[in-house]
C-alpha cells in the first residue's frame, strides 16, 4: 500500500511540473502574437528620446511591420515578465543618416506663417500627394534655412529596455 501511494504521489508530482512547464506564463512571444510592452527608449549618451513608462502599454503585433525591425526582433522569445536591454544598430532602426534628404533653401522660396526656428517641424506635399515632414536644422543669417526629411533617429544606435507585459 506504501508503494502505491508513494508511485502515485510521483505521478501527480511529475505530472504538476510537467503541466505548470506548459502554462502561458512560460510561453514565448513569437511572429503574429499581438504583446504588450513597457520600454524606454535612449541615445548611446543615455538620454531618453521616449518611454511608454508612464502611460499606457504599447501594443504591437510580432512581424506585422508595426515597430522598428530590431525591437520586434528583440521582443521574439521572451515571456511575460521578463525584462531585457537591447541595443539596435541604426540599420535595424530607421536606417542611415541619408545626406540627399537634407536641402538648403532661401527663406523666400517657402511661405511659413511664422520665422523658422531650428527644431520646428514643417510638413510639405509632394507632387505625388505624399506628406514629407522636415525638421529645420539650420537658419542661417543670409536668409538660408537647411531643413532635414531624415527621421530624426537615423544614422543613430538605439538602446531599448523592454518588458515584456502580455502575450495575447
Amino acid at each position: 500500500m506504501f508503494k502505491l501511494r508513494y508511485i502515485a504521489l510521483s505521478v501527480i508530482l511529475i505530472l504538476g511540473i510537467v503541466l505548470a512547464g506548459c502554462s502561458s506564463s512560460t510561453r514565448v512571444a513569437k511572429s503574429g502574437d499581438t504583446v504588450q510592452v513597457n520600454y524606454v527608449g535612449k541615445l548611446a549618451d543615455g538620454t531618453v528620446f521616449d518611454t511608454s513608462v508612464g502611460r499606457r502599454p504599447y501594443e504591437f503585433t510580432l512581424g506585422a511591420g508595426q515597430v522598428i525591425e530590431g525591437f520586434d526582433k528583440a521582443v521574439v522569445g521572451m515571456k511575460v515578465g521578463e525584462k531585457k536591454t537591447v541595443t539596435i544598430p541604426s540599420a535595424e532602426a530607421y536606417g542611415p543618416h541619408i545626406d540627399s534628404l537634407v536641402v538648403h533653401i532661401a527663406r523666400n522660396k517657402i511661405k511659413l506663417d511664422t520665422e523658422p526656428a531650428v527644431g520646428q517641424v514643417l510638413t510639405a506635399t509632394s507632387p505625388d500627394g505624399k506628406k514629407i515632414t522636415f525638421v529645420v536644422t539650420g537658419v542661417s543669417d543670409n536668409g538660408t534655412i537647411t531643413l532635414d526629411a531624415n527621421n530624426p533617429l537615423a544614422g543613430k544606435d538605439l538602446t531599448f529596455d523592454i518588458e515584456l507585459l502580455k502575450i495575447k
